[in-house]
């Protein structure tokens, strides 16, 4: 199995690779006993991300989630990097490909499939909904110090 490798890490940061997209379906992961999600992987711990978690996932031509899922307070970003495929929220079904952007509330039964010939691609960014605000969109300082490379 597939392991997340680290970058480098500092005090204020952590970075990690899991190499090339198309190496995805090498990570499995558990998710019940007997039960385990080839080529998805999270990526959150290794990080040590402390606001939002992000996995990446790639499903082969044919594959599916095969289960509807909701959150209990958790939002989610499907952020769609390859391929072709169908989303499904709530019962209502439409298409996904590289580009898509798809936001669920928490309670949005929600599942994916790849009906394309190539892999389905996807980054998820899972947080907590309702936990962004307008000032929070202007968190952001320039600081007056050069870059040095």
């Amino acid at each position: 199995m597939k392991q997340i490798q680290q970058i480098a890490t500092g005090a204020h940061f952590s970075a990690v690779s899991t190499d090339s997209f198309s190496e995805l379906n090498e990570y499995v992961l558990p998710v019940a006993p007997g039960m385990e999600i080839q080529g998805k992987v999270f990526m959150g711990q290794a990080l040590q991300a402390t606001g939002a978690e992000i996995s990446f996932q790639s499903f082969a031509p044919g594959k599916e989630t095969g289960f509807l899922h909701t959150h209990q307070t958790h939002e989610e970003l499907y952020i769609f990097v390859s391929g072709k495929g169908e989303f499904q929220v709530d019962g209502k079904v439409f298409p996904v490909a590289e580009g898509s952007v798809v936001r669920v509330a928490p309670e949005g039964k929600r599942s994916v499939r790849n009906n394309g010939t190539e892999p389905l691609v996807m980054i998820c960014v899972q947080y907590k909904a309702n936990a962004f605000t307008a000032q929070d969109a202007t968190d952001g300082q320039i600081l007056q110090e050069p870059v040095k490379w």
